[in-house]
């Protein structure tokens, strides 16, 4: 699912699930190798967690809000507060690792 600027305030901070955010560009290969694995993730974890994807280009203000720098770079939102940030591809079980403690 893609979140933007307009939406994010709903789809991420007001979420019940703990949410996995990848700021990623259409320019960025990592980001690229990272879609397989977040589909995966998405349909794997739908009942303990929501993936979404915002563009950078796009979506300007949320990227300068949380400070966003180097793509993919990923937070996980919990209660609508960042709760955790990782920069860089990964592969799946690294990143289930990583989310353990916040999902």
């Amino acid at each position: 699912m893609d979140v933007t600027d307009e939406n994010f305030t709903a789809e991420v901070i007001g979420a019940e699930l703990p949410v996995l955010v990848e700021f990623t560009a259409d320019w960025c290969p990592p980001c690229r190798q990272m879609a397989p694995v977040l589909r995966a993730l998405a349909t794997e974890e739908a009942d303990r967690l929501k993936v979404v994807q915002l563009n950078v280009d796009q979506n300007p203000e949320t990227t300068n809000a949380y400070k966003v720098l180097s793509m993919p770079t990923f937070m996980v939102f919990r209660g609508g507060e960042p709760v955790k940030a990782m920069v860089g591809a990964r592969p799946k079980r690294r990143l289930l690792e990583e989310l353990a403690d916040v999902i």
